[in-house]
Formats: C-alpha cells, structure tokens, sequence
C-alpha cells in the first residue's frame, strides 16, 4: 500500500474532457510506475488520504474492503448552518432542528442518491423512487454560531455524498459551488469586532472544506487493521483559530 495526502483541487484521474489537467494519478505513474493504482477516490476539491495499491492482489483485497463497505472512512466539514426558514425553501430539512434552530449533536442521513438530471455532473436526493442508498453519520464537534464543525463518516461511497447530505440537512459545506450558499464566505472581519483590514480582504479558507482526515482498512498481507492519517490543512486551522478566538456564540460539542 502507499497512501498520499491530496491536496484539494487536484483531480485524482485524467479530466474526462481536458487531459492536460495535472492529475494524482498521473503523477503517481510518473514517479512510481503504472502498476500503482488508486483503490478510491476523492472529489477534485477535497483534500486528505487517497489509498492506492502496489500491485493486483493488494488492489484486489483493498478494494473488496470499500465494495463491503467494511472500510473505515472519517471527514471532518466546515458547514454553514443555514436558517431554518431558508433551509426550507432549498430542500425539506433531513434531520429535525432543535429548539434552538440548530442539528442534534449527531445524526444519520439516510437518503437515496443519483445523477440531477437537470444538473448534469451534480447529485440530489431521491426521497421516494430512484437513487441509490446512501448513509452517512454525522457529529457536531464545535459550534460557531452559524458555523459547526462536523465529523463526517460515510456508510456508503455516492459520488458527492456528504456534500449532498449535508445540504440536504441545511447545513452546505462552506464554499461548496454546487450545493452550498453561493454569498457565503467566512471572513475575519465578519468575526473580529473593530476589524481594521484591507479592502480587498480574502476569505479565512477559500477552498471546499471538506477534508478526508483519516481511513481505516486491513492490511493485505497481516490482516491487521491500519488506520491512516491526514493532517487538518492549513487553511482549515487558520479558520478553526480565529472561529475559536472571536467565537460568535460557540460552543463545544458533547454538551
């Protein structure tokens, strides 16, 4: 096995439309051969742990291991958590809203999931016939206000799932261009009171934060659980700093 923390908005595979797009795999292949092949993927935007295989028998062990779904797969998520009122009117809420307005400290979505014919390349919910099954736990580690951190972990491997199920709870992945807030964006000003900055101020994390911290499989040759790593990225830890220093209502998570 060798695994590589991807960076967010590197593909994992030639573009099916532009193949000079730089790609994991492909640097892969140039460094270490075309008989390393990735047993998953991830979104282009999302960074954290890709695995890949070294040869056919560990490619075919690991990858039973996700067809299974006996794979362990961890995601931690900056959402927004939209109002009430307007998560309404973008999709009928997945999970009930405390009394507060906000999630429960955790939950399971459990909602079909396919092709947006209307959106060709985006996914939406099925809530009565299509789809394919999909599931994904969900907890709420920090709460900022209209920001919670969420540990995510994905029953099953939909294109775009958590991304969906998220939105669908009305609660976007911050800087999501297809199912997030499209005028939402977490900047220092928005949280330091008497904020003296430049005009021109750039978002605390630009990026979709979304990010695979962590993936847990047996080993092909021991049989031994291995779980791998990712760091939280840099920008994740710039926005997370200052959420906590100017911490508009926050609060932890096991309350």
């Amino acid at each position: 096995m060798i695994a590589f923390d991807k960076p967010s908005g590197l593909l994992i595979a030639p573009d099916r439309w532009d193949k000079t797009r730089e790609n994991l795999m492909g640097l892969v292949h140039e460094k270490l051969g075309h008989g390393v092949a990735n047993v998953h993927r991830l979104d282009a935007d999302t960074s954290g742990v890709v695995l890949c295989a070294k040869n056919k028998a560990a490619l075919d062990f690991l990858s039973g291991q996700f067809q299974s779904k006996t794979a362990g797969k961890k995601y931690l998520a900056l959402c927004v958590m939209l109002p009430p009122e307007r998560a309404m009117k973008l999709a009928a809420p997945a999970v009930a809203r405390t009394p507060s307005g906000g999630l429960p400290e955790a939950f399971v979505i459990d909602l079909a999931l396919g092709q947006d014919e209307s959106n060709p390349g985006r996914m939406r919910v099925f809530r009565k016939r299509g789809g394919k099954p999909s599931a994904t736990e969900f907890r709420a580690l920090e709460c900022f206000g209209k920001y919670t951190l969420f540990e995510c972990r994905p029953l099953t491997g939909r294109t775009h799932q958590i991304r969906v199920h998220l939105a669908a709870a009305g609660a976007p992945v911050l800087n999501d261009p297809f199912y997030g807030d499209p005028g939402e964006s977490l900047l220092l000003s928005s949280l330091k009171r008497g904020y003296k900055g430049r005009a021109d101020e750039k978002p605390l994390i630009s990026r979709l934060a979304l990010h695979a911290s962590e993936l847990t499989v047996r080993h092909p040759l021991t049989r031994e659980p291995v779980t791998i790593r990712a760091e939280m990225p840099g920008e994740f830890e710039v926005a997370l700093k200052y959420l906590r220093k100017f911490p508009p209502g926050a609060r932890r998570g096991g309350r």
